[in-house]
């Protein structure tokens, strides 16, 4: 299988005659944004937290730029939906803190220049000296995606970073995240819950199905399907549903997740 990141066979069972989900392979190619997509349960996190290098599989590897994943790596800069920034440290001191774990020779000046680019592209110069506590819950989710961008990972991992927003804060920052993807040309693997929002930002769209008992016998979960898709890399949130492509994209999404994503 091609791709930067490869994925072969992975399985996860914690009951070993009932796996969470079995041979997942999948590829991602340098640069490409895929998402992930299934209901709660089926296993997305359990893969991301593989590929994060923060739990194991029971089978299966899986490979980055030709090396197997084994622990976690300041090549992959990880963003879940909880901040996880050092409520005692300044905007400015949380990037950095992580800048210099990558960089830990790097010079002041050039730190400082380094940590302000990255807190100027999620829009929040003004607020480089705060803290969290004076932050709403949509400046926190930015500091934490300023934050893996700035150590400049191989690849980014995001666990439903906006699940907890408003939908207009999560809005702005999918177009800011949109941005800053195809400024750095940026390899991502996200899981959603939101479709529109996996249309929006995926070349790719994986769709997992959950494990369940079929006549008497358990079938684990799995990757059931990859769907490419086919609307406009320059696609906008204002004009999504107005590309020809995106009813069609958006209907066999929710059938899948309505109708398919349960094991029959």
């Amino acid at each position: 299988m091609n791709g930067f990141l490869k994925v072969e066979q992975l399985a996860k069972a914690f009951q070993a005659d009932k796996p969470v989900f079995a041979d997942v392979s999948f590829g991602i190619a340098k640069g490409e944004f895929v998402c992930i997509i299934g209901h709660s349960g089926c296993g997305k996190t359990t893969i991301l937290n593989v590929l994060a290098g923060l739990d194991t599989a029971s089978h299966g590897h899986a490979f980055m730029d030709g090396r197997e994943i084994a622990g976690p790596s300041l090549e992959r800069g990880v963003v879940f939906q909880g901040h996880a920034l050092m409520p005692w440290l300044s905007v400015r001191k949380n990037i950095e803190f992580a800048v210099k774990s990558r960089w830990p020779d790097m010079r002041r000046a050039e730190l400082d220049q380094h940590v302000e680019k990255f807190v100027a592209l999620v829009g929040l110069s003004a607020a480089i000296e705060k803290k969290p506590s004076q932050l709403s819950g949509g400046m926190k989710q930015r500091v934490g995606i300023a934050r893996a961008f700035a150590i400049q990972p191989k690849m980014l991992l995001l666990d439903e970073p906006f699940g907890a927003l408003d939908a207009l804060t999560r809005g702005t920052i999918q177009d800011e995240l949109m941005t800053i993807v195809r400024q750095t040309q940026q390899t991502v693997f996200m899981i959603t819950h939101d479709v529109d929002e996996a249309i929006l930002l995926a070349d790719r769209i994986l769709l997992m199905s959950n494990g369940a008992e079929v006549n008497g016998h358990y079938k684990p979960g799995g990757l059931a399907e990859t769907v490419i898709n086919p609307l406009p890399r320059s696609r906008t949130r204002a004009q999504l549903h107005h590309l020809d492509g995106y009813y069609e994209l958006r209907n066999h999404i929710v059938d899948f997740l309505v109708s398919r994503a349960k094991a029959h």
